[in-house]
């Protein structure tokens, strides 16, 4: 399917998740298809949702009701939950885009998966792991979030420490991608490396301060590239001198369990 013909459904659990990155959300769904369905739910007689009131209509984000019946329950998760099954039925959606910090999301998730469409996660760094690996793909807002120019150059003359911040998980998926996607000369096409990955994990190379996955690619070091196609098309293929996986720091971990 053309990705400008895939209908993408993004509900937000307000409760759980902070207004700041909406912005940056929506220009990375941007890259996956329209966003034509953009809910918001949360109880708006609340005081705490102040700030996503203010980012409802320059947005174009629909708000959902939903008022809070019992002290200690969340019924914005219920309703949440109501909406994306009444979604899933309708069949005029492609993919699904959960904004939320929250794993009892989870079971959601892998509902939706079930049923062959996408679930785009977006939560902040606190999001438990279940959720995050659970997702297609998933993404720190906290990495979405405009920054200063001043602190943006900054960051890019720390590209080169990036190439350093890898987590043996990480590592040992890159090497495996390329392994497995790579034709008998050993060179894989970006596109199938990058193909096996987002079958194979939520990762996402925003995660990891770099825009596209070749970035994270090149970064490494682990990996020859060679560009092809009047310079349009990425090659790779594993280093014979490439560090072994075991000398990477351990800082997280990316595979699904």
């Amino acid at each position: 399917m053309n990705p400008t013909n895939i209908r993408i459904a993004l509900l937000i659990d307000c409760d759980n998740v902070s207004c700041n990155a909406i912005e940056g959300v929506l220009a990375e769904l941007a890259k996956h298809g329209v966003v034509n369905v953009r809910h918001a739910h949360g109880d708006w007689k609340s005081n705490y949702l102040g700030g996503w009131i203010e980012k409802l209509h320059p947005n174009a984000v629909r708000p959902i009701q939903q008022f809070a019946y019992t002290t200690g329950k969340n019924a914005t998760d219920s309703a949440m939950i109501i909406d994306a099954m009444d979604l899933l039925y309708g069949k005029n959606i492609d993919a699904f885009a959960l904004m939320t910090s929250d794993s009892d999301f989870t079971p959601l998730v892998m509902r939706i998966l079930e049923s062959g469409m996408p679930v785009y996660g977006f939560g902040e760094k606190k999001t438990p792991a279940a959720f995050v690996h659970a997702c297609s793909q998933f993404i720190y807002i906290e990495n979405l979030v405009a920054k200063p120019e001043a602190e943006a150059k900054h960051g890019e003359s720390e590209s080169s420490a990036r190439a350093l911040i890898f987590d043996e998980a990480l590592t040992q998926l890159l090497r495996t991608a390329v392994d497995q996607t790579s034709e008998e000369d050993g060179w894989s096409h970006l596109s199938k490396v990058g193909k096996y990955i987002s079958n194979t994990s939520s990762f996402s190379p925003i995660n990891y301060g770099f825009r596209k996955l070749g970035d994270v690619l090149r970064a490494s070091e682990l990996f020859d590239i060679e560009m092809r196609s009047k310079n349009t098309a990425m090659y790779v293929k594993l280093c014979v001198k490439a560090v072994p996986t075991s000398l990477h720091p351990v800082s997280a971990k990316l595979q699904r369990g």
